[in-house]
Parts: structure tokens; C-alpha cells; sequence
């Protein structure tokens, strides 16, 4: 039996808002299905069935009054996956287990839509999560990156202190929040004064990714489709000179405005994006008093909502279009 493939999968979850709708209205423009799958909804209200045999496998999900059987879906999109919100009810020892076993199957759940197009893939987005190799990559293709350690020995970190003249952040390998606002509980990058190091010897219950301190004119954020590039920056005197992190300053400071970056750069980013066969990637720069462009990591699932709701840029639009297209730019790992 055919079955008219035209569901775009939007893999998110519940709490997501703005741009998971603006790209599932550029889809339905498109005319194909948008479907919106909150992962944190599964296993409480989302149902999969999975069925194997000899002759084959079979997938089917329900949320709702929705359902798909996996063979219908054209495109995915992976925004985010979300741990399970048991509740309250399942007693705690059996929650550690009961959402391992839910992530698991949803493992096997994105198998069966191997044949559909992703942005991005999942294996391509968890090697480039990894902000050392990012940083390899980056320079290896040209890019300009700051002075970097990583290291759970004290010693090491004053030195490198001493090293960088006291011009030295601290900053975290994986995120602990997502999204356009931040969680209650998240580690900005934070600059270390002399006296943090007093507490140095904690380091040996975590290492920390320690940067030399980069002299910000504008922090930038590059958002690429599918070689298409959408960048906003925002002017680093409009928010405490003390502040690291841009995501730090309230909604009413932070102005963005449209950029262009020099073709050099974009050529890098080009080459950037080809290493990991990635499709989109939210990029983040600084740009220096002396104009040097200063690579500082990619989200390879990152946040691009407040430039296209700000600068009006048709973000949803190209994700939209490189979740359609016939032939996206995706290249093997490597």
C-alpha cells in the first residue's frame, strides 16, 4: 500500500514555544504535515508501538488525537529531546529506570526514521556537541579561538592565570539550560577573579573549562541553514563590563542589530559546517576592539528565536525549506 509521505516530524517539547510554531507554520506553507512530538510527554501521554518480525518492522505514535505511522514521515526536525516528566505518583525508586527505559525506546523511535531527512542528524549533533573537538575543528579550518584548558588540577589553573595576566572565564562542556530564557539553575560564562582561585581545589570534583578573556566591541550570534547565514550582534557596552555572557543581560538591554561577516570568515564557517556534515548551527563569535573575529563554540541545536522575532530574519523559513529540499547540504562526518 502507498502512503503519501508528507509529515514533517518537529521533535521538541512542551514548554517550547515561538519557534517551533514559526517553523511549523513555514512547513504547512510548504504543504506538508507538521507534527509535534514533546518527548517529555512520552511515556505519560505520547503512545509508541513498536512491532518486529521477519518480514519487517513497524512504527506507530499517537499524541492526542494525532497519530503517524512512521513510513509517513518525510523530514525531521530536531529541536530537543527532553527527559520524561513521570509525575509525581510513580515512586522514586522506579523513576531512574522507568526514564532510561522511555529514552531507549525512543532510540529504536528515531531508527525507524533513518530514511527521512533530519536536520540535523542526531549522530552528527552529539559529535558536534563536543566543544574540544569544535574548538579543533574551528581552528583546523581557520578560525581565530581563544587561549583554552581544561583541567581539574589546581596548579594548572593558576598557572594559566598568571599566564592570561588575570583575564580568565570559566565555562561548562554541556549546557544545563535551553531555550530563549534560561532555567533557574545555569552556569553563565563567568570571569575568575584572584580570589576564586582560593576554592581551586575543588576542581578535583569536576574539571572546568577555563578561556583567555576576549575583548569584546560585539558579541555575535551566526544562525546557519543550509549555507544560508542570518547573524545578529549585540554591542558589548550595552550591558555591565563585568557580565560574560550576553544571555545574562535583561530583555530590555539587549538590542539586536543585523551583521555581516567578512567572506573569510564565512568561508571558515563553510568549512566548519562541511567537517561535521551539519545542516543548521547557531555560532557564537566575538568580534574585538581591533576587529578580529574570535570563534568561541556552535549549538549545533542552538537558539535563533529572538533574531528572527528582532531582525525579522526568515529563519523558520530556510529550516523549513532544507527540511523539504530534495538534496540538502549534509556531508559525512569526519
Amino acid at each position: 500500500m502507498y502512503v503519501d509521505r508528507d509529515v514533517v516530524l518537529l521533535i521538541t517539547h512542551s514548554g517550547d514555544y515561538f519557534t517551533i510554531d514559526r517553523v511549523a507554520e513555514a512547513v504547512s506553507k510548504r504543504g506538508a504535515q507538521p507534527f509535534r512530538l514533546d518527548t517529555d510527554k512520552f511515556p505519560m501521554t505520547v503512545k509508541i508501538e513498536a512491532n518486529f518480525s521477519n518480514s519487517g518492522s513497524n512504527h506507530k505514535l499517537e499524541y492526542g488525537d494525532r497519530s503517524l505511522n512512521t513510513e509517513q514521515v518525510k523530514a525531521v526536525w530536531m529541536r530537543r529531546i527532553w527527559q520524561p516528566d513521570l509525575g509525581k505518583e510513580l515512586a522514586p525508586q522506579f523513576q531512574a529506570a522507568c526514564s532510561s527505559e522511555s529514552l531507549a525506546v525512543l532510540d529504536g523511535f528515531w531508527d525507524s526514521l533513518r530514511g527521512a531527512t533530519w536536520v540535523d542528524d542526531l549522530q552528527r549533533i552529539s559529535a558536534a556537541d563536543n566543544k574540544l573537538r569544535q574548538l579543533r575543528i574551528a581552528s583546523e579550518v581557520g578560525l581565530v579561538i581563544p587561549r583554552t584548558i581544561v583541567t581539574n588540577n589546581p596548579q594548572q589553573t593558576r598557572e594559566f592565570f598568571g599566564e592570561v595576566k588575570g583575564k580568565m572565564v570559566a565555562k561548562l562542556l554541556r549546557p544545563l539550560s535551553y531555550g530563549m530564557q534560561a532555567s533557574s539553575f545555569f552556569m553563565y560564562t563567568s570571569a575568575v577573579k584572584e580570589e576564586d582561585l582560593l576554592d581551586a581545589e575543588t576542581l578535583r570534583y569536576c574539571p572546568v573549562v577555563f578561556q583567555e578573556q576576549i575583548p569584546k566591541q560585539l558579541e555575535l550570534r551566526a544562525v546557519y541553514v543550509n549555507g544560508n547565514l542570518f547573524v545578529g550582534a549585540l554591542d558589548a557596552s550595552e550591558y555591565a563590563a563585568s557580565t560574560q555572557d550576553w544571555r545574562r543581560g535583561t530583555k530590555e538591554a539587549l538590542t539586536w542589530q543585523p551583521y555581516q561577516l567578512p567572506d573569510k570568515v564565512i568561508r571558515c564557517l563553510d568549512a566548519f559546517m562541511a567537517r561535521f556534515g551539519l545542516i543548521f548551527g547557531a555560532f557564537d563569535f566575538i568580534k574585538t576592539p581591533s576587529g578580529e573575529y574570535v570563534f568561541l563554540e556552535i549549538n549545533p541545536t542552538g537558539e535563533w528565536g529572538m533574531l528572527e522575532r528582532d531582525l525579522d530574519y526568515p529563519i523558520a523559513s530556510a529550516i523549513a525549506s532544507a527540511l523539504l529540499s530534495t538534496s540538502p547540504k549534509q556531508n559525512a562526518f569526519t
